[in-house]
């Protein structure tokens, strides 16, 4: 009879994502040489992360849908280069800027190397950072109406931020996000959100944060 693998938890999650970073940062891929393009970087991270929890845990695969690599601990996986932190997010509203993504992001930067003589490719994981689904708000954002709100603001001061920071909405909805707003104070979110088709995430501020702030741990 196979034994029953174990659920997969954000804990175990995470200790497997720096067991994965150190032997990653050790290995030679040949499939990876000469390749610059950070998408397929990161797809090949990504779908060797996961089939390695998926050879050790019991989880749900990726969904689409929801748009996350591990839904069943509310995770996605993020891969991104040291040169340049970032990476896209698919956008559903502009109250991710707000209130957050609405999961957790575990992020592997690394620094690529190519071997020209053995025609191979490596990926030094330099940081692995885990952001609580709490954090993954906009930093300037979220603190800018955190302060607005501790010094009595009303409606028409939070709609005329909102406004001045661009944010994706009309008028309708910039009035129904300041009533949410008046009622629900935002926690401090640490990425850097930039508007787009796609949202924008950049992690300089995650990685520089990382293990000082709650919410936001350095796992390797």
């Amino acid at each position: 009879m196979a034994k029953q693998k174990p659920t997969l938890t954000v804990p175990t999650m995470l200790l497997e994502a720096a067991r994965f970073a150190k032997i990653e940062s050790k290995f030679d891929e040949p499939s990876l040489y000469g390749i610059n393009d950070g998408k397929a970087v990161g797809t090949y991270v990504e779908h060797k992360f996961v089939a390695c929890l998926m050879d050790k845990f019991a989880m749900e695969g990726g969904n689409s849908a929801l748009g996350i690599d591990l839904p069943s601990i509310e995770v996605d996986i993020k891969v991104t280069s040291v040169r340049q932190p970032q990476s896209s997010c698919p956008f559903k509203s502009a109250r991710q800027k707000i209130y957050g993504l609405g999961y957790g992001l575990v992020v592997f930067v690394y620094a690529k190397t190519d071997d020209e003589k053995r025609r191979t490719s490596r990926l030094d994981m330099r940081h692995v950072i885990f952001i609580e689904k709490g954090k993954t708000a906009d930093y300037q954002t979220t603190r800018g109406l955190r302060e607005l709100l501790e010094r009595d603001a009303n409606t028409d001061d939070i709609v005329a931020f909102i406004q001045e920071r661009n944010l994706p909405v009309d008028e309708i909805q910039a009035q129904n996000l300041a009533e949410e707003l008046l009622q629900k104070k935002p926690a401090q979110g640490y990425l850097t959100i930039s508007n787009a088709l796609q949202w924008r995430l950049q992690y300089q501020r995650v990685i520089e944060q990382a293990g000082k702030v709650a919410g936001v741990q350095k796992v390797r």
